[in-house]
């Protein structure tokens, strides 16, 4: 028995092993292509669909829109990356789970699946942060995603799941992976994907269960909710783009952002970027650094390892959609805006490539065969039968658009084809340029109804060049900024600059004697002697420069606010610049949850409240400081010699004018309306997070929310009167 007992351990850890990878395999579903076009496949993406019950167009356009189309479209998968359905109240400050809108997302998708003429097993869905909206834990009682989702009901538990479309060609490998906080809290406090390092493990396993088969090339694409400006590190720092470039990615398809940021969120990440860049804080322009030279085999250089990040719009109020293609291994999307309802014909050119969103990797010469080159190619979805199809290429170096070429394209394949597949050959060779973007192609169908539909102007380039993407403001914010890695470093800024000015003059004012008045900056002007004078003059009112410095100090030493971070019951929990700590299960050891999402808070507070207020306040002593040596000087004079003249010069007619200024202190009551609207800005901010965490101003955070008002109120009295 001794012997027996080791044995029949290690055959219970096999038997154990031997299912964990049963389970695994079964995850991995793979689809084999049949009938043409050959080695072309092609997929749809929606996201942010924000299904809610106080906007029940969403889900009704949703259902008589996508349905149809996508049964015009007969893509080989549908993803659904996240934020299926609102979670939010009316007045859009309340988050937390609402049943009813799952039940009508499950509803709609049926309808959906029915209209398309789709297998369900084709339809992808993941979480988004408005999915996990005060979710205790995943597959509890708020968890509303693992019941009713396509993922759920298809029982695919996994946080990540993979999917291989294969063409007999190549191996196409989707991956998608669901980093939604496993903890979710209300939100705004719930807007970072927070991928973990077992998460990071199975995605890691996932993009290479492909690798040990050589003999067909491998296309891996990743889907998630979160853009990577978007996600945090891991506990151990690792992250989503280190582990995507380690495996050659060649896109990752994202939401989230929604296209009130703007329509241009792509961003290409590559392993070589500028030494600037290796600290992830941002990024300057989406398409990174310039190519050098095309590199050929005979240059002996490496191949380095890039992918693309391409956000979507949102179906909330874009209704947008994305088609995705894979032709021959060359991948290409376009994006259709369906609000003005589902479209009659949809183009996608997949061939020659937008140089905007091109892979350097692919124009590798030694890697491509130049057949590949030789035809305009481009996928055509239509409700009515086509009578033409042109492409047209133009030139854009004189300064104006010239046609260079203008061909008909035919439709290859036959009747049991997936979809219409026209092409035209071409000179390829004929539009080789040194400038990424002269050339411009664009194609128009036409159906049997005479309605021409023409694609957007897409500059090519045949030699692999990339051309600019550049971002307007909002999309460099939002793109190109990682803000887990810039939310200490904006937060330490903001305490080194205003700690340093409140504290160091007081420093250097205890051993100096030199005294720092009005007459002494008028004398002297300069930015030093203004902040020196206007802080010597803060320091007369010791309790309000005092109460500012302790107040700094309490959001760095204290809890900020104490508020109900779940749908429903649990504990209260209470947040500090580190993130929430709630206390479950009787655990003794604190853990901060929700970093950096309370940036959402804590910036506003600090840059948009703190910082004005620091500066009205030193605004009213420094009016008050000029008001009194106003007062001096009248009472030294008499204004009245000035006045008995007759003759009235132009300058004593303007330094009276100043006087009337001063004496009706017009700039102390720019200061004090600018103050109202500093403590209305607060008043929103608090009532926003009353709303957000079910909270009392004067029980859960009284020092957050009563500070503000108080210092500017006792400082507003302490300056009234020229003492």
């Amino acid at each position: 028995m001794g012997i027996q007992n080791p044995f029949i351990f290690f055959f219970f850890l096999f038997t154990l092993h031997r299912s964990s990878v049963e389970s695994l395999n079964k995850e991995r579903e793979a689809i084999e292509l049949k009938g043409g076009p050959k080695d072309v496949a092609w997929v749809v993406q929606l996201s942010d669909l924000h299904f809610s019950v106080h906007h029940p167009e969403r889900a009704l356009n949703f259902s008589n829109i996508v349905g149809p189309t996508l049964s015009m479209i007969n893509p080989s998968l549908v993803f659904i990356t996240g934020d299926l359905t609102d979670g939010k109240s009316k007045d859009l400050l309340t988050m937390k789970q609402d049943e009813e809108e799952w039940l009508e997302y499950q509803k709609v998708l049926e309808d959906v699946t029915k209209r398309s003429g789709l297998k369900k097993n084709m339809f992808y869905d993941l979480r988004g942060n408005h999915d996990a909206f005060g979710v205790p834990a995943f597959g509890g009682k708020f968890d509303f995603y693992s019941k009713y989702s396509i993922n759920g009901q298809l029982k695919r538990s996994g946080l990540v799941n993979s999917v291989t479309i294969q063409t007999g060609e190549r191996n196409i490998l989707f991956v998608g992976f669901d980093s939604a906080m496993s903890l979710g809290l209300r939100g705004p406090t719930n807007l970072f994907g927070h991928p973990t390092d077992q998460l990071l493990d199975d995605l890691s396993s996932e993009l290479s269960v492909l690798d040990s088969q050589p003999a067909k090339s491998v296309i891996k694409i990743a889907y998630g909710h979160f853009p990577l400006s978007f996600s945090a590190a891991s506990r151990s720092g690792r992250t989503l783009k280190h582990t995507f470039l380690t495996h050659n990615l060649s896109a990752y398809l994202c939401g989230h952002l929604h296209t009130k940021f703007g329509k241009n969120l792509k961003r290409r990440h590559e392993s070589n970027q500028h030494p600037f860049y290796s600290h992830n804080l941002f990024q300057l322009n989406g398409h990174g650094s310039h190519l050098g030279n095309s590199k050929t085999c005979s240059d002996g250089a490496t191949e380095f390892k890039e992918f693309w990040e391409w956000e979507m719009g949102d179906w909330r109020k874009s209704r947008a959609m994305r088609i995705l293609a894979i032709d021959r291994g060359w991948t290409s999307f376009v994006d259709v805006d369906l609000r003005l309802g589902a479209k009659n014909v949809i183009i996608l050119p997949t061939f020659p490539l937008d140089s905007r969103f091109t892979l350097e990797r692919s124009f590798h010469k030694c890697k491509m065969d130049p057949l590949y080159f030789n035809s305009i190619r481009a996928l055509v979805f239509s409700s009515s039968p086509i009578v033409s199809v042109v492409a047209r290429i133009y030139d854009s170096s004189p300064g104006s658009l010239v046609i260079v070429l203008e061909t008909p394209m035919k439709k290859s394949g036959d009747a049991s084809s997936r979809a219409d597949l026209y092409t035209c050959p071409w000179n390829f060779k004929a539009f080789e340029d040194p400038s990424p973007d002269r050339f411009l192609l664009q194609i128009e169908a036409v159906d049997i109804r005479g309605r021409s539909t023409l694609t957007e102007l897409r500059p090519f380039s045949v030699d692999g060049l990339r051309a600019r993407l550049s971002w307007n403001w909002k999309e460099f914010m939002v793109m190109g900024c990682q803000w887990e890695a810039l939310y200490y470093p904006i937060l330490w800024s903001f305490y080194l600059l205003t700690l340093s000015v409140l504290l160091v003059p007081k420093a250097i004012f205890l051993f100096s004697k030199k005294q720092y008045t009005y007459k002494n900056f008028i004398s002297n002007k300069g930015v030093v002697s203004c902040v020196a004078w206007i802080l010597s003059e803060l320091y007369n009112i010791p309790l309000a420069w005092l109460s500012m410095i302790v107040y700094l100090f309490y959001l760095i030493l204290c809890p900020w606010l104490s508020g109900q971070v779940f749908t429903e019951g649990g504990e209260r929990g209470y947040m500090t610049y580190r993130g929430w700590v709630l206390r479950l299960n009787e655990r003794e050891k604190l853990d901060f949850h929700g970093y950096p999402d309370i940036m959402v808070i804590i910036f506003p507070h600090l840059y948009f409240v703190v910082l004005p207020t620091v500066i009205v306040i030193g605004a009213l002593v420094a009016e008050r400081a000029i008001f009194q040596d106003h007062l001096r000087a009248v009472s030294a004079k008499k204004e009245d010699d000035y006045l008995v003249t007759n003759k009235v010069s132009a300058s004593t007619n303007g330094r009276n004018k100043t006087l009337t200024l001063l004496h009706r202190r017009w700039i102390r009551k720019i200061l004090l309306l600018i103050s109202s609207a500093i403590c209305w800005k607060h008043f929103l901010n608090c009532r926003a997070l009353i709303k957000a965490y079910a909270m009392n101003p004067l029980i859960h955070f009284p020092i957050y929310s009563m500070s503000i008002p108080l210092f500017l109120a006792y400082t507003i009295y302490k300056t009234s009167r020229a003492e």
